[in-house]
């Protein structure tokens, strides 16, 4: 380190859950922390909503979600499996899942200023409407090149350690080469929209009370047969919903979001939820979807990388996840940056500690768990072929047309006759699921 006195303890960049998490638990500690945000205010550049997993938030806020702007907790999740006229849902709705609160639903524009502002209570300098455009590095203890601050336009600011939560490109950490920039097989494209509904509307529609919601996974016919898939959350007065499409999958097919997102907006099955609503939010931008291969470097001398920056998201196929993952990146280099800060010791050595508590806790261990998912999610039937054969399984289990019935079984073996799929596909499909979820 420079014998420059730095400016702060810490200097996080990215106010979102991550960030703001990371910055309030460092300020706790007694260190000196500054949050710098891009956007006007945290959340200004978040467009829409989705999903928070609360459980990790809980054990940093307890109770968050009686004090917290959230809108809904979640108690019923169905995910379907869509073909041009037809849609087939497994529906599991569970009041257990309320209390203790397993899920929220969240307006990002409302929540990361409600994070921001738990931070600026501890301490922290929040600076807003900065855009850092570059690190500043200098020569270490050790003798190797180390981050000892940003730069923002002809500012500088300096800190014995800089924390990247700059989302997904993380620009910061690719500009020190500690990250490459990720392959298009581990990015989607993420379209999304707010639809405003009444609150009771919502409530009839979704089958829903008082401060329960629904999330909707959805995947087929509503992307177009490329990989990715829907999704349709209740807020208190509003929907969130959106198209996530696999970026190479995108461009292999010559498709464009917005034709998926306006094609699955229009589809029979959904427009039905959004009937008379009014959009009031509209936007696009790139989503991780790697995993466990997408997780790579994090630490570098005097540098962290935490939350989506570091590739921090999963998408199951039953349930994506990302906020969950990056609040828990954060309680994970609270505790590695802090021990650093105690030890004198900010090189890359001294911040391995991040790393080690990452790898210790849920967040790597559930990466780990679905470390297969992104491969086996990038198989084509996943998007079609399945829901047909679903659909036409069930079509003909309902359609009594006065033939004489037939077991199930054999129902199944007719259906998968006349479908794309064949009995090796399933076999191999349905090993590769097991294994991967």
């Amino acid at each position: 380190m420079s014998a420059e006195e730095p400016d702060f303890d810490v200097i996080v960049v990215g106010a979102g859950p991550a960030g703001a998490v990371t910055a309030y638990l460092l300020a706790r500690q007694g260190h000196s922390v500054v949050l710098i945000e891009r956007g006007e205010a945290p959340g200004a550049k978040n467009l829409s909503g989705g999903v928070l997993y609360g459980r990790v938030l809980d054990e940093v806020f307890p109770g968050f979600a009686d004090t917290a702007p959230v809108e809904r907790r979640i108690t019923r999740h169905v995910t379907t499996f869509l073909t041009a006229d037809s849609s087939v849902s497994i529906d599991y709705a569970g009041k257990p899942l309320a209390e203790p609160v397993n899920a929220v639903t969240v307006l990002r524009a409302k929540f990361d200023p409600w994070l921001a502002e738990r931070a600026e209570e501890a301490g922290v300098f929040l600076m807003p409407g900065v855009r850092v455009d570059e690190l500043l590095t200098e020569p270490g203890p050790d003798g190797v090149r180390q981050v000892v601050g940003v730069k923002a336009g002809d500012d500088e600011l300096r800190a014995r350690v800089v924390v990247a939560a700059d989302g997904v490109n993380s620009y910061l950490a690719r500009s020190i080469g500690l990250r490459p920039k990720p392959p298009e097989h581990h990015l989607a494209v993420g379209v999304k929209a707010v639809v405003h509904l009444p609150r009771q509307v919502i409530e009839d529609r979704f089958a829903v009370s008082g401060d329960e919601g629904a999330a909707h996974a959805i995947v087929g016919d509503c992307t177009l047969g490329i990989g990715g898939g829907g999704f349709l959350y209740t807020n208190a007065e509003s929907l969130s919903l959106g198209v996530v499409l696999r970026l190479d999958d995108l461009i292999k097919k010559g498709r464009t979001a917005i034709e998926v997102f306006e094609h699955y907006t229009s589809h029979p099955v959904l427009a039905p939820y959004l009937r008379d609503g009014e959009i009031l939010e509209y936007g696009s931008h790139l989503v991780a979807e790697g995993g466990l291969e997408m997780v790579g470097e994090v630490v570098s001398g005097g540098f962290v990388v935490v939350g989506e920056a570091a590739g921090l998201t999963i998408n199951s196929g039953l349930t994506v996840r990302g906020m969950d993952l990056a609040i828990g990146s954060a309680v994970a280099a609270a505790k590695g940056v802090g021990e650093a800060l105690a030890a004198g010791d900010t090189t890359a050595t001294g911040l391995a500690a991040y790393r080690r508590h990452l790898d210790e806790s849920f967040v790597m261990a559930d990466l780990r768990t679905y470390g297969r998912a992104p491969a086996f999610l990038e198989r084509d039937r996943m998007y079609g072929a399945y829901g047909e054969l679903a659909a036409g399984i069930f079509h003909d289990v309902f359609s009594l047309d006065g033939t004489p019935r037939k077991h199930l079984a054999a129902v199944a073996r007719g259906a998968l006759k006349r479908s794309r799929v064949s009995v090796r596909d399933l076999i191999s499909d349905g090993w590769a699921g097991v294994r991967a979820l």
